[in-house]
């Protein structure tokens, strides 16, 4: 297997990290590799907002975490209920509502990643540039997750901290720092392929 391969498949969600800091130097390199990523017309729309700060990480996940709160009660009963099952009480193990971190899981890196609101290809251009930096961070022995409760920071009292636009939209927050687990891999889906 080649080495782009092998990353690929080697690449896990973690959601348990060391408490080791990731150096700037590092993050920039990061960031270059998801700026490589294609984008329609290449217009590059995203940009980068990243918090190192281990206070600022804890705050803006507990302001988050009241946010989504609100931001799920207010969908209304349905969703309440599959959130119960799903968000609160997440596959992957961690409950919600007990973790010490249950957004950024005390991740030493934390990226916001945005994209003009009027862009109708932003969604699509920000998913290859982050897939970049999830790649070329494996391979440089950093682990990530994306985490999509991220966009609830736009309903928080700290936006404002970030300094975005008013014409950008929060798409995802990332997660970069040193694993503290080797989650197994998950059955993947063969059967949504066909050859015509």
């Amino acid at each position: 297997m080649n080495e782009v391969l092998k990353v690929i498949f080697e690449r896990r969600s973690v959601r348990k990290y060391k408490d080791k800091p990731i150096d700037n130097k590092m993050i920039e390199s990061l960031l270059d590799a998801g700026r490589m990523a294609p984008s329609a017309i290449n217009r590059q729309p995203w940009k980068f907002y990243i918090l190192t700060k281990k206070e600022d990480i804890q705050l803006f996940s507990k302001e988050i975490v009241k946010a989504s709160a609100k931001g799920i009660f207010k969908s209304g009963i349905k969703t309440i209920v599959k959130s119960a099952t799903s968000a609160f009480h997440l596959s992957h193990g961690i409950d919600f509502l007990k973790a010490k971190d249950p957004i950024f899981h005390e991740a030493p890196v934390v990226i916001f990643v945005t994209a003009p609101k009027d862009n109708e290809w932003a969604s699509l251009d920000v998913g290859m540039c982050c897939q970049n930096i999830m790649l070329a961070a494996k391979s440089m022995g950093i682990d990530s997750c994306p985490v999509g409760l991220g966009k609830f920071v736009e309903q928080t009292k700290l936006f404002s901290r970030l300094n975005a636009n008013k014409t950008e939209q929060v798409k995802i927050a990332l997660l970069l720092g040193y694993g503290d687990e080797n989650p197994e891999v998950k059955e993947r889906i063969k059967y949504n392929s066909s050859f015509i």
